[in-house]
């Protein structure tokens, strides 16, 4: 049972689909990649064992994806901007669309996530503002191989503040149940506020876990804040 005792974070690089699985029972393992797979379970009111079942079949598989872990900053930088930066830069408009539009015509039933529309907003902002730091001041130094704390851990104080946004996000939405009878723009919202969640959760996991880690001497960079 030696996954039980091992982080999620370390779980989530080194077992390639953990991250899915670790969706899938709603254990937060970027910001909260500290704890333990028995530590993060017991807090949930979860039985464990399952969990540990479906990571040791995965770890049997072979390696097919690209192992981030491996990869050069270079690589796993750009990978970032490809596969998240943009991304975010997509979703988070069309979301608070869809979320102005159940708020105009639903906003008089209890179910309605009344506010999201403006939650959204603030989190687009700070989202924006975040990417941008990293594009322009930190990962330029990272690729040439500088690893400035600094900057890092202000990263990683906005990474926590990211996670704080979602979870709200989550309160407004009702945690994602949609009501009975729900409309199309309704049900899609709902549907892409889960896929922006599984993304963030993964762009800050790349980043607090390997990213920000020094490699070199196994450091890592996640701060004991995290939650």
């Amino acid at each position: 049972m030696e996954m039980l005792y091992q982080s999620l974070g370390n779980l989530a690089t080194q077992i390639a689909g953990a991250t899915r699985v670790f969706h899938h029972y709603k254990l937060d393992f970027c910001c909260g990649g500290h704890r333990t797979l028995a530590e993060a379970a017991h807090k949930k009111g979860l039985d464990a064992q399952p969990i540990v079942e479906e990571l040791t079949r995965l770890s049997e598989k072979s390696e097919t994806g690209q192992n981030w872990a491996t990869a050069s900053n270079q690589a796993l930088i750009a990978h970032i901007l490809e596969r998240f930066h943009a991304k975010h830069r997509i979703q988070l408009p069309e979301l608070i669309r869809l979320a102005r539009r159940v708020e105009q015509v639903h906003g008089e039933s209890l179910d309605c996530p009344t506010g999201l529309a403006e939650h959204l907003e603030k989190m687009q902002l700070e989202l924006e503002n975040h990417m941008m730091k990293e594009e322009q001041i930190l990962f330029p130094m990272l690729s040439s191989g500088m690893r400035p704390s600094g900057p890092i851990t202000v990263m990683q104080e906005e990474h926590l503040e990211h996670g704080e946004a979602l979870e709200q996000m989550l309160v407004l939405a009702h945690e994602l149940e949609l009501p009975p009878g729900a409309c199309n723009t309704w049900t899609a919202l709902y549907l892409g506020l889960r896929e922006l969640k599984e993304d963030l959760m993964d762009h800050i996991h790349l980043e607090n876990n390997i990213l920000f880690v020094d490699r070199s001497s196994g450091e890592g960079s996640c701060c004991g804040s995290c939650h």
